[in-house]
């Protein structure tokens, strides 16, 4: 079977599904009211990222976001020759 590049490169965002509730355990950042939220007081789905392990790491869910998709652009840069 073929090495996948991202393999031990990226972290994982969570390491299962969980369908424990509303929220489904941990901390959430609400992109729709820019805060962290927790257990049944959770936005929609499509409003949130997480969940996280503590209220800080949700509060900077936007740099990890930023973070993350830097090193997936460098990396498909280096996979495609584009990078300089």
């Amino acid at each position: 079977m073929p090495e996948s590049v991202a393999d031990g490169r990226f972290e994982v965002h969570s390491d299962c599904m969980n369908d424990s509730g509303p929220g489904g355990g941990g901390y959430f950042w609400c992109l729709r009211d820019s805060r962290v939220e927790t257990g049944d007081d959770v936005c929609p789905a499509q409003y949130r990222l997480g969940p996280y392990a503590t209220a800080d790491e949700a509060t900077r869910a936007l740099e990890t976001v930023e973070k993350r998709n830097a090193e997936w652009d460098a990396e498909d840069a280096r996979w495609t020759g584009e990078e300089s």
